[in-house]
């Protein structure tokens, strides 16, 4: 049951990858690394739960950058 975890994660990021807008790419990579962190938890594998913190922090800060051009674009 604990891998169902780990396959919904890597069907989420695989899926992510055939995205061609970069918004949805980067929410449903973030969405994957935390359903990742959460089976690191359950399998207690610190370098999945590190590795893929950093990259919500990554995914977080994209996203926040997508959207700040997003809005300076409209209020242009």
């Amino acid at each position: 049951m604990v891998h169902l975890i780990g396959y919904i994660a890597l069907l989420l990021n695989t899926f992510s990858m055939t995205m061609k807008n970069v918004f949805y790419l980067r929410v449903l990579s973030l969405i994957a690394n935390l359903i990742y962190i959460i089976y690191g938890i359950l399998l207690s594998v610190p370098p999945m739960i590190i590795g893929c913190a950093m990259a919500i922090i990554i995914h977080s800060y994209r996203i926040y950058k997508l959207q700040k051009e997003k809005n300076a674009v409209i209020t242009d």
